[in-house]
């Protein structure tokens, strides 16, 4: 999965979506960044790159994914651990959590973020990758998803403040759907001959929300 992800990401194809999310990251100005499912540390070398005298702490459980994330970059430690657990992080160490694609422990997340920090979300939209789901290569997405996660997070103690939507179209070669799907949950699903039942230019939505949500006293 962390190969597929780095060999698709590399081609650009959620830039847009890293860049919205380091534009809005950015409008806080933190020093102190935690980002929760780092997987190759992509979206956070674009943060980074808007933030660039902050300090980061990409936390995976998976290793390999860890070393990608630090690797080449002095500013930026890692973390293996599963986000499920309680977090090896001081209370209110945070000015902002990234969690892109990635599990969700709200009372933890509330516990490591500063007073008034920021929860930096992004969920999948309900037409994110139809086609390859109405071609069975990759499992459905819930409806009404950033609905439910501002109702769940609400209640744990954040409050939204931005929500910017993205969508576009990619036209993509066999090899780079075939990474698409490998990079996400639906690799664990994955026939042994994907690449069979894509076309050989294969049109694919992508289509996303970018939330953030302000921390709050419980």
């Amino acid at each position: 999965m962390v190969d597929a992800r780095a060999l698709f990401l590399s081609a650009g194809w959620y830039a847009p979506l890293r860049e919205c999310l380091a534009r809005r990251v950015a409008e806080g100005e933190p020093s102190r960044i935690l980002d929760v499912g780092c997987g190759t540390g992509y979206y956070l070398q674009g943060v980074l790159g808007h933030t660039p005298d902050a300090q980061a702490l990409g936390m995976d459980l998976s290793p390999v994914a860890v070393a990608r994330t630090v690797t080449g970059h002095d500013n930026v430690s890692g973390l293996v651990a599963d986000v499920w657990s309680a977090l090896p992080v001081r209370d209110a160490a945070a000015d902002v959590i990234l969690n892109v694609f990635a599990p969700r422990n709200p009372p933890e997340f509330h516990r490591v973020l500063r007073p008034s920090g920021v929860l930096m979300v992004v969920v999948p939209q309900e037409s994110h990758l139809q086609e390859l789901r109405a071609a069975g290569l990759a499992l459905d997405v819930p409806a009404n998803k950033a609905v439910h996660l501002s109702e769940t997070l609400a209640a744990q103690g954040f409050d939204l403040q931005t929500h910017d939507t993205l969508s576009a179209s990619l036209v993509l070669d066999q090899a780079q759907a075939t990474a698409l799907i490998g990079m996400g949950p639906s690799s664990h699903h994955m026939d042994a001959d994907v690449a069979g039942h894509l076309d050989p230019e294969q049109t694919v939505t992508a289509s996303f929300e970018v939330l953030s949500f302000r921390r709050r006293p419980m």
